[in-house]
């Protein structure tokens, strides 16, 4: 056990440390910062770290084998209407507990948190219950997310205050809980079913349930009156003392646990109700995700109190430093940099990316996705800022952006259509939502922007990057790969390096 926590406090310091080191570079040569500010982030920044380490043990201890069992036992029990009620119930109880979600929807100042998060986990239900039926009924990915994202732009066409939260939303939904646990039942399905296409089918359910909160978001919007001055955070973005930094903090840590054992004990109920019908797992296995989903919680406490009380309101400050500058236009490079750290650090991008190199063999190297993705990133940031720089609208982006990516679908093996959107939902996480979204809105402050049409976006942005980098990485390989069988044709699949 102590190897593995060593090597998730790795992972913790490789997600957190590009951006720590690139705030401090900030610090130190264009917008110093108040000593109270830095000291803010950086304690914030230890909490992250903390909690990121115990809570991604607690996914692999806890999330990924309850999401593997229940795929499994549901497939088995052969009862559709178990399977399509489950999945929705998991669906939504996971999206509940998804912490780069409740922390974007403390961000949003025109809808209650509360609406925000039960409509998107409610999206995310219903789609999750397609994505299922998809593995049993053998429907193609590329026609569903076609279907489903014009159906989302004609929506926005009547909701156009809450296009760019909608897409912000479906980009934080897809985070550290809900990746592993989708991920892990997608496999239990699969491999349940037997089919020939079972490598395909580990894909794919990340891409649809990310439509989920788009509809739903907009569709809410349609109720909601958008207009808003700004939105200020709870906690001031700088302490005077060491007592005060205390304080702040053991505040954040009390209000972070009771929202963590609300959403937590909801799943754990539910999973124990499915252990006493239809799983009967042994009590060994029993305890050891009882252990997990206890690391699960400490760290998802840390983490929320790192973020609220700490990332969250310096990297505000941050934005609003760097709007001000004469030279603003510097916005544009750093966010180029920013952007690839933040997906190339990304918890959730780490375990898809392990993922794909195992299911396929090796044929997709992680190595080559991380790069397709850090440069899709690093050119959504850097286009989002640039974006909200000359009032450009975010239709100019979204609708070139998803229209590419949905026509690549028809090219490419399909193995790479369900990883490019699965990307595209993992690439904006804890780091997205902790600092980006944060940042951003310091910077729209700054210049005195609408929050709403120009601030949020960025994250959704992000998450259209990956499915357009990944699926023209997987179109590449499958010219190459028809390029070498004839020449070699026992040579298998091959490895893209």
């Amino acid at each position: 056990m102590g190897k593995i926590l060593l090597g998730k406090l790795r992972e913790s310091l490789q997600a957190v440390s590009p951006i720590v080191v690139i705030i401090l570079l900030l610090h130190a040569t264009i917008v110093p910062m108040p000593m109270g500010t830095l000291v803010l982030m950086v304690a914030g920044a230890v909490l992250l770290i903390l909690g990121l380490t115990l809570f991604s043990l607690g996914t692999d201890l806890a999330m990924m084998p309850m999401g593997e069992h229940i795929g499994s036992a549901l497939i088995q029990s052969r009862n559709l209407k178990l399977l399509i009620f489950s999945s929705f119930v998991f669906g939504f109880v996971v999206t509940i507990a998804e912490p780069d979600l409740q922390v974007m929807t403390k961000q949003v100042p025109s809808m209650p948190d509360w609406a925000l998060l039960g409509g998107v986990a409610a999206g995310v239900a219903f789609f999750l219950v397609l994505g299922v039926l998809r593995i049993l009924m053998r429907w193609r990915l590329s026609y569903m997310l076609m279907g489903f994202y014009a159906l989302a732009l004609l929506v926005a066409l009547k909701s156009t205050d809450y296009v760019a939260v909608a897409f912000d939303a479906s980009a934080v939904t897809t985070g550290p809980i809900t990746v592993p646990f989708l991920l892990a039942m997608g496999v239990g399905i699969a491999a349940t079913t037997g089919s020939r296409r079972e490598e395909d089918d580990n894909f794919g359910i990340c891409a649809l349930c990310s439509i989920g909160p788009i509809l739903t978001v907009l569709i809410m919007g349609l109720f909601y009156d958008a207009q808003s001055t700004g939105y200020e955070f709870e906690t001031p973005a700088m302490v005077a003392g060491a007592a005060e930094l205390a304080r702040l903090f053991l505040r954040g840590f009390f209000r972070s646990f009771r929202e963590v054992v609300m959403v937590v004990v909801p799943i754990f109920s539910i999973f124990m109700l499915y252990q006493v019908t239809h799983l009967r797992l042994s009590r060994t296995e029993l305890v050891k995700i009882g252990v997990g989903l206890l690391y699960l919680m400490i760290g998802l406490t840390f983490f929320l109190t790192g973020v609220n009380s700490g990332f969250m309101p310096s990297g505000k400050y941050l934005g609003e430093s760097m709007g001000a500058l004469p030279y603003n236009w510097i916005l544009v490079p750093i966010c180029l940099v920013v952007g690839a750290c933040v997906v190339v650090a990304e918890p959730a991008v780490h375990v898809l990316t392990k993922q794909v190199e195992e299911i396929t063999s090796g044929a997709v190297s992680k190595r080559v996705m991380l790069f397709g993705m850090g440069l899709g990133v690093g050119l959504a940031m850097s286009l989002a800022m640039l974006r909200m720089l000359i009032g450009l609208s975010i239709w100019w982006c979204i609708v070139p952006g998803y229209l590419t990516a949905l026509l690549l679908t028809f090219y490419v093996p399909d193995i790479f259509v369900g990883i490019g959107f699965d990307s595209g939902g993992v690439a904006a996480g804890a780091m997205s939502a902790a600092f980006v979204l944060p940042f951003t809105i310091g910077v729209c402050n700054a210049r005195g922007g609408n929050i709403m049409s120009e601030a949020f976006g960025v994250i959704g942005m992000i998450a259209m990057m990956p499915p357009i980098t990944v699926q023209a990485i997987g179109l590449i390989y499958d010219r190459l790969l028809k390029k070498a069988q004839p020449a070699a044709p026992d040579e298998g699949r091959g490895v893209v390096e």
